[in-house]
This record gives structure tokens, sequence and C-alpha cells, in this order.
């Protein structure tokens, strides 16, 4: 049984004969006429074999053996369920019962391969017609010209699928795109920066990044931008006269009232912006920034994803 029928669609692989109304069933024969029973073509799977519904053919044969008996006696010949043939159930059938017009039955879906070996296993003069038909079926499915037809049409439906997957790319590439323009205006920290004018402790700034002011010192300290005089902050020469900084001092009171002074260092916002230059070039961004850039390394990342799998339907097409 050289023939197999593909059952990967179905469930069970139990078919129900409703399907067969998807099926274009035609006489491949030249004359319609002469058509001993008619053959299965797969209009929504080009390439697969004809194939004959079991019953047909049993009329065909003018077999005198209820189906249901007699189909089973020719599946003990060697013929494997999908393989060679399928089930099909639900196929209504009429009656002589005017009550009950119409009754269930089951059929097969045969391959013409099996559906030859059976018709030879009849050692009759229309079995013998019936295994020509369908050598002839065969030969007229296999000829050149019925395989070119076969391939320019499955080419055909592959780039109709392959139109329609690059029309739903190029759509969702342009929502990608919308998106991370929409989202650019927000990731400059600058933006915030510039908008606040105020002088700020070290401590804020640092939440900025999710750090500790004490971290923040020390890593400033680390990058030769401030050393500590006494409790005091204090940036290196380098930096003192660019306008980073700038101390108060504030006054307070002890428990019995004597008046004290403390010096403490703000920033400015040019010594913010001076701050997030030198810890984004450490790799050190703002909360702010790391959440957006996430969001636009996903966005992109799925754009690429798309564009990935455009190409790689291409390369199916092509094959």
């Amino acid at each position: 049984m050289n023939s197999k029928i593909d059952g990967s669609n179905t469930a069970d692989n139990v078919h129900s004969i409703n399907s067969i109304n998807s099926i274009n069933i035609t006489d491949n024969a030249d004359n319609a006429d002469n058509a001993l029973v008619k053959v299965i073509y797969n209009e929504e799977h080009l390439n697969e074999r004809p194939t004959v519904l079991g019953r047909d053919l049993h009329k065909a044969l003018d077999i005198q053996t209820p189906y249901h008996k007699w189909f089973p006696r020719m599946c003990e010949y060697g013929f494997t369920k999908d393989k060679d043939y399928m089930i099909l159930v639900g196929q209504k059938c009429p009656t002589n019962n005017p009550k009950n017009p119409w009754t269930e039955v089951t059929d097969h879906q045969l391959t013409i391969d099996m559906a030859k070996e059976i018709c030879m296993l009849q050692r009759t003069e229309i079995g013998k017609r019936c295994r020509e038909y369908f050598l002839e079926i065969e030969r007229q499915w296999n000829s050149p010209d019925a395989v070119m037809a076969r391939a320019l049409q499955m080419a055909n439906i592959r780039m109709d699928m392959l139109r329609q997957q690059t029309l739903q790319l190029t759509e969702a590439i342009a929502v990608k795109d919308q998106q991370i323009a929409e989202m650019k205006p927000k990731v400059s920290y600058y933006d915030i920066v510039l908008a606040c004018k105020d002088l700020l402790p070290i401590s804020q700034i640092s939440k900025d990044y999710g750090w500790s002011a004490r971290r923040m010192n020390e890593w400033l300290n680390e990058q030769k931008v401030q050393f500590k005089q006494g409790n005091i902050w204090l940036l290196y020469q380098k930096y003192a006269e660019l306008g980073y900084t700038s101390t108060k001092t504030n006054l307070y009171s002890s428990k019995d009232g004597t008046q004290h002074t403390k010096i403490h260092t703000y920033w400015t916002q040019k010594g913010r912006l001076f701050i997030y230059e030198i810890m984004k070039a450490a790799g050190n961004l703002p909360l702010i920034e790391r959440v957006i850039e996430r969001e636009i390394m996903a966005n992109e990342a799925d754009t690429n994803m798309s564009i990935d799998t455009g190409a790689g339907i291409g390369t199916d097409m092509d094959m």
C-alpha cells in the first residue's frame, strides 16, 4: 500500500463525511459517462493524491454482500487504517422508510492503490475494468502537464499567503515604529533636569539612580570628582569653578540654645547633568531611562522578530 492518506488534520483520524463537501468530486476520465467510480481531489491540499469512497467502489463492483460486512473482510488483506484508508462517519443515506427517510452510515476514504488491489481481489470483469480505470487515473495524475499545473496552483497559493503575511508584517512594524516614536520624547533625562532650577542635595540626585547618598558620594570620590574635608564633600579644583555645586551655611541650635553653623554642599542643575553624563558613561542610567530603555528594546526586539519571521516565510515559500 504505497500511497498514505494524511490524517494529521483530523481528531483521532476519524473524519466526518460532511468534510467532503469542501473537496472537489469529479470524474477524471476523458468522458464523464465512462467514469466507473467518482474520484476525490483535495483542493485545499493540492499535492495529496486522489482517493475514492469505499461505498462508491462497493457499488461500482456490484458487490452483493452488505458494505458493513464486506469492507472489514477486505481490510483483512493487509490494509492499514490512516495509511491506506480513513474512516468517515456521519454520511446520510436515503431509506425506504417514509417516517425515517434518512440514516447515517460509516464510509471510508481509500487510496487509489488500495482501490486497485480490492478490484483485483474480486476476480471479476467489472473488477478488471475498475482497476484499469484507476490505472488511467494514476497516469493522468502523474502526467507532466498535471504535475506542472498543480505546482503552479500551489505557487500561486503560496504567493498569496506571502503577500498577506508581508502586509501584516508591514502594519505591525508601522505600529511598533509609532510606539517607539511616541516613547522617545519621554526618555530625555535632560528635560526633567532643565525644568528644575533648584539646588539639590546629593541625596535627592542619588535617588534618581536608586542609590543612597553615601554610595553616590563614595562613587564620585572614586571618580576623582570630589574629596571629603572633615564632614563636607568638596570638588577637586578641576571641577570647583565650573558651577556644579553651591555651598550653603545653615544655622541650627543645640539643646542649650547655642547657635551653630553647618556647611552643606548642594548641586546645581548643571552639576546634576554633569553627574548624569559620567554616570551614563559608566553604564549607570537613571531609573526613568532604564524603564523606558527596556520598553524600547522590547519593542525593537518584537519588530526584529516579526521581520525575521517574515524572512523565514519567504524562505519557506521559495522551498
